[in-house]
């Protein structure tokens, strides 16, 4: 069993967001990563997609997630399971969100031209 303390959690910054890594295959080894967001109002993530699922539960707040061509309105207590190779974008409503997300370590963040990104360090 690895248990990884509070102060060990790693905290990644983008225009987007701030992302806090509480477990991965870098942080206590895990086969996943478990990560928070938060997100202030108005911000939207940038347009993109992943090559392994993401679930996303919605922990305060609200967002408007737009997923393979729909748009969804979500908010506290809301899920959103995220399937692989299906383009999205969070945007941060009302008073912005926080989310709790996994997904498989080592997924990889797709451009929408088709570039593969690669690992962001939150899932890492």
């Amino acid at each position: 069993m690895t248990v990884v303390r509070a102060a060990s959690a790693r905290r990644s910054e983008t225009p987007g967001g701030v992302m806090t890594t509480f477990a991965s295959p870098t942080q206590g080894g895990a086969e996943r990563s478990l990560w928070r967001v938060e997100v202030r109002p108005g911000v939207a993530g940038p347009r993109h997609d992943f090559d392994r699922e993401q679930i996303w539960a919605f922990v305060s707040g609200g967002a408007v997630v737009e997923l393979g061509g729909e748009t969804f309105e979500v908010a506290q207590g809301d899920t959103v399971v995220m399937p692989p190779h299906t383009a999205r974008q969070v945007t941060a409503a009302g008073e912005g969100f926080t989310a709790v997300v996994t997904a498989a370590g080592g997924a990889r963040a797709i451009l929408p031209d088709g570039t593969v990104h690669g690992t962001p360090p939150w899932i890492a």
